[in-house]
């Protein structure tokens, strides 16, 4: 099973039985915002107020959402039927199904009056130590010089060739095996839009800590977990209706959404969750 079937499949059983919030609206940035690091992130909206981000810059994502009438067709839809679209070959379907799979995902932790812990940092609390060998799996240059100036030896892993060289001190690479040697992974959720987080998660068994991070990294955590996942960092909204104005208008989200940062060990599991929740 991949890790989106994983997943899904958690989110089914975990759900089972309840009640559920129907779409309420996709949220998309301005037209005037498309490809730039102000358009990268729609958000869909149930009808309970959960909101779901999802990365919309791959596969000609915006595109095919422009081409089509999804922001009027998703309006009452089972949130639930959509989540099951991000196992869809169609990288729309794909972005929006994870989108609702985020939403659902926080619906629950909602109900169960979880709420992750406030991250200290943007890497994740890597710590980067003198010599560590670190592995990053997506280029995020804003991310790199946390790393490189503690005197790290960073290793990127990227699916563009047009990345692939020797940058200031560190390489960047389409082979998964030179994570090998990295004691300390970080990754951008995006590995879960692009199909490429399960050869990621097996070049990096040996890693002693492997994080997924970034805004779209809001899925129920238990596959990820099991699958050598030890921390997650993702973006939890405390204002809907303000992150969705920031969205279309490409406007800071701080005012309407913190980072955090969720260890395997803090975390109770999706049972713990439905049991608190109710139904």
């Amino acid at each position: 099973m991949t890790i989106a079937d994983q997943i899904l499949a958690d989110l089914r059983a975990a759900l089972a039985g309840r009640k559920l919030p129907r779409v309420r609206s996709l949220h998309l940035p301005a037209s005037t915002l498309r490809q730039s690091k102000d358009g990268e992130f729609g958000a869909l909206a149930l009808d309970d107020g959960s909101l779901g981000l999802s990365y919309l810059l791959l596969g000609g994502t915006l595109a095919g959402l422009d081409r089509g009438d999804h922001r009027t067709a998703l309006a009452g839809t089972d949130a639930l039927e959509l989540a099951a679209r991000w196992a869809d070959p169609d990288p729309v379907w794909q972005a929006v199904g994870f989108a609702a799979v985020n939403a659902l995902t926080r619906h629950l932790m909602d109900a169960a009056g979880f709420a992750p812990p406030s991250a200290t940092d943007s890497i994740a609390g890597l710590d980067p130590q003198p010599g560590e060998a670190i592995g990053m799996v997506g280029f995020f240059p804003p991310l790199v010089p946390q790393i490189v100036a503690r005197g790290a030896r960073l290793t990127v892993l990227e699916l563009r060739a047009d990345l692939v060289g020797e940058r200031d001190g560190y390489p960047v690479t389409l082979d998964p095996a030179a994570l090998a040697p990295c004691r300390k992974v970080l990754a951008t959720s995006t590995v879960l839009l692009n199909r490429s987080f399960d050869a990621i998660a097996d070049a990096v068994r040996g890693a002693e800590v492997f994080a997924l991070v970034g805004p779209s990294a809001g899925c129920l955590p238990d596959a990820l977990f099991r699958r050598g996942v030890t921390r997650i960092g993702g973006t939890w909204v405390s204002d809907p209706a303000g992150l969705v104005a920031a969205i279309e208008s490409g406007t800071p989200w701080g005012a309407n959404a913190r980072k955090f940062s969720l260890e395997r060990a803090d975390y109770p599991g999706w049972p713990a969750l439905v049991a608190a929740a109710g139904r």
